[in-house]
């Protein structure tokens, strides 16, 4: 069961705040019933209309999608950047991105029109592993890794234990590769660690998330996740809520 509105703009008719001013105006019916109360829960059984047409149902579609560099997660942008949106306009359904790359960073990315799934993949409960290539400024010393590993604060909130597998060093240009394991996703999270123990990071790219690769995708590429993917996704989501320290 989903609230109204939010099932009127998953469905692509319009934006919620748009669906919110239609049911208060008593436009939407629900099996043949005025509906004019937000937060009305319905289920995929009911009927809706707005203004007397029959809402269309939206496929549910998941995508893994190879984000470049210099692209932003949103749907538009004010400054005329290039969206991610921009590399599905080929497709009817709309989708969106599932968390959140900066515009440097690149990788790994879903993108849906599943609010459902896209809450799952990013409730901080979900523990997902992700893993990212990094490169940083400055040689990481032993106990700096340790004291990434063990977890630091950032804004008062110390990480959860991650793992960093130091791939190589460069002395002559002072920069140092590594790879980075966590099971959490705040926001901008692998920088700010690393700039915490004065070491900011020069290059970002996510790998993987829980068993996602890109394999066979370029930047700017896209493919369809399988069911298969999407369950396995799902049920991984939903163990680490209910066994969080496992």
């Amino acid at each position: 069961m989903e609230r109204l509105q939010k099932v009127i703009a998953q469905s692509g008719y319009t934006s919620r705040r748009k669906a919110e001013e239609l049911i208060k105006a008593g436009k939407v019916e629900v099996n043949g019933v005025v509906c004019n109360v937000l937060g009305t829960k319905v289920s995929g059984n009911d009927v809706i209309t707005i203004n007397g047409h029959s809402l269309e149902k939206e496929n549910k579609v998941y995508y893994l999608f190879y984000k470049p560099k210099g692209v932003i997660c949103s749907m538009k942008d004010e400054h005329n950047r290039p969206c991610v949106a921009d590399y599905f306009t080929a497709i009817k359904e709309r989708v969106y991105p599932v968390g959140r790359l900066d515009y440097d960073t690149t990788g790994v990315l879903f993108m849906s029109n599943d609010g459902e799934f896209a809450n799952l993949m990013m409730h901080p409960s979900s523990h997902l592993e992700k893993i990212y290539e990094v490169s940083i400024k400055g040689i990481l010393k032993t106990k700096e890794k340790k004291m990434l590993e063990s977890g630091v604060y950032l804004e008062g909130v110390k990480t959860l234990p991650a793992k960093i597998k130091v791939v190589d060093v460069d002395d002559e240009h002072g920069t140092t590769m590594l790879m980075i394991r966590l099971i959490e996703g705040k926001n901008r999270q692998v920088k700010k660690m690393f700039e915490s123990v004065g070491h900011p990071v020069k290059r970002l790219h996510r790998i993987m998330i829980g068993p996602i690769d890109l394999k066979g995708l370029t930047p700017g590429s896209c493919r369809r996740l399988t069911p298969h993917e999407v369950k396995v996704l799902r049920n991984l989501a939903l163990r680490k809520k209910k066994s969080p320290n496992k």
